[in-house]
């Protein structure tokens, strides 16, 4: 098992505990009112699912994660088996009890069960861990992970046997509450350890007897008491991480606290965010020490951005690599790029995927780039369309250059060797390659291969009419 936070207690046996984790993510979300399901709506930048994995795979083998999944099961299934988990089908939902009782083949080889929700992405990894290893060090059947809310309203009360005791003497929900039980703001989160072999010798004991004619798992807290099982809970001092969204209103907030809180981390690890309020960044961007984001900037998907960059407002980067010393002017729109160090963007330059600029490399503005690679130091500096072309180091693009890269049918190849001068408004029909050192004469169309060292032009021949105009004006004048 993958350790975070904590080691495994010492109290267990010289064996390490065999550890499953089962996320539950079979809901529909009915209250978000959305073809999609629940635990594929995003927050941070990714599903709410896809966070939950990724907490729990820092904790255990995606080998030994179990997604239970549901509503639309084949689209949930899509959108994570990338992460390499596995998955139980739970096609009638009959609630969060029945949830494991489908799961229960795969589970009994393991010793130990963690009970995750695939709708709270701010769980963490350490949180997990501990709520565990309090689990084993406990040597109890059943542990649950409780936080205090200000306003618990709408969740069970946990009701411990003291105040300084662990034993959970029982989980009241909201309806079932006495005035006093409703004035307690330790809240059952909704996460669990479970002894595998105890939970499964008395699932069955679950009763449908609630408005919703569903197994719920919370009632396994009272078949364990009954049946003179330890059942405990642990505290998490982190209220937020437990809390998921059943509206779009509560998506928004999850949002919003998951971005701050990157933000947060990013300036602490020495990145200057302006106005971090008015920037998107996503859960899995990494930024180096140094770099500065202005406002309205947004830095999405698996972005790595090195050291000492500076991006300019209303800049949006999708899935790319930059390195260092990178200035992005204002407006640029990235991705799936690759940027060199010391290369400058824009402003309102779009590089989209395929594109790797070079070290000290300039494109600017309104120059479009795909699938491209433009050599170290060479420039694009204006209303330029560079598309399926090699371009070399030294290299400069004069303003309204195209690569004619598309036939209709196939996609050609433009090469342009190092130390070439491509004059303003060029045409360059691929596939067709332009050799070291050769220059293209402004607003010839080049339709051939151009030696290293030549000069290429082709343009039309250019015929000039003496006094045409005035004739021309003449002959309108009314008469």
């Amino acid at each position: 098992m993958k350790k975070s936070g904590k080691a495994v207690s010492s109290k267990t046996s010289a064996t390490a505990p065999r550890i499953a984790v089962a996320i539950m993510a079979a809901g529909k979300g009915t209250r978000l009112k959305s073809q999609l399901p629940k635990v594929l709506h995003e927050v941070g930048g990714k599903p709410l699912l896809a966070h939950v994995i990724a907490a729990a795979t820092r904790v255990v083998p995606p080998a030994d994660i179990f997604a239970i999944i549901g509503h639309d099961a084949d689209r949930v299934r899509a959108a994570v088996a990338h992460t390499g988990v596995n998955f139980v089908l739970q096609s009638e939902q009959r609630g969060t009890g029945h949830a494991l009782m489908v799961a229960r083949e795969p589970l009994t080889d393991y010793d130990h069960v963690i009970v995750l929700s695939g709708d709270a992405p701010q769980i963490t990894p350490q949180t997990i861990a501990r709520l565990l290893n309090f689990h084993l060090d406990e040597q109890a059947t059943m542990t649950l992970l409780s936080a205090d809310l200000d306003q618990p309203t709408g969740y069970g009360r946990v009701v411990r046997r003291s105040a300084r005791s662990a034993e959970v003497q029982a989980v009241v929900e909201e309806k079932s509450a006495s005035p006093v039980q409703k004035k307690v703001t330790e809240i059952n989160a909704g996460f669990y350890v479970f002894s595998v072999p105890q939970l499964f010798s008395h699932i069955e004991k679950l009763s449908t007897a609630n408005p919703h004619a569903e197994y719920y798992l919370t009632d396994m807290a009272a078949v364990l008491r009954r049946a003179k099982q330890p059942v405990v809970v642990w505290k998490t001092k982190n209220s937020q991480e437990v809390l998921g969204a059943n509206t779009r209103a509560e998506l928004a907030v999850l949002d919003q606290q998951m971005r701050m809180t990157k933000c947060l981390q990013l300036m602490a690890e020495g990145v200057t965010i302006f106005y971090p309020a008015m920037c998107v960044i996503d859960a899995d961007v990494e930024i180096a020490p140094d770099t500065v984001i202005e406002p309205f900037v947004q830095i999405l998907g698996r972005s790595r951005i090195g050291s000492g960059c500076r991006i300019r407002s209303y800049s949006v980067i999708r899935d790319s690599e930059i390195g260092a010393g990178v200035f992005i002017r204002p407006g640029c729109i990235l991705e799936e790029a690759r940027i060199g160090p010391n290369a400058i963007l824009g402003p309102y330059s779009h590089l989209r995927s395929g594109s790797d600029i070079g070290e000290g490399a300039h494109v600017g503005n309104f120059v479009e780039t795909k699938k491209i690679k433009l050599g170290k130091g060479s420039k694009a500096n204006h209303l330029t369309y560079l598309g399926n072309a090699e371009i070399g180091a030294g290299v400069n693009i004069g303003a309204g250059t195209i690569t004619c890269n598309y036939d209709g049918v196939h996609k050609h190849t433009t090469i342009i060797e190092d130390d070439v001068f491509i004059g303003s408004d060029s045409t360059l029909v691929a596939p067709v390659r332009v050799g070291k050192g050769a220059y293209v004469a402004a607003a010839s169309c080049i339709t051939s291969d151009v030696p290293a060292d030549g000069l290429a032009l082709g343009r039309a021949q250019q015929i000039v009419k003496q006094g045409w105009a005035s004739a021309r004006r003449a002959a309108r004048k009314p008469k």
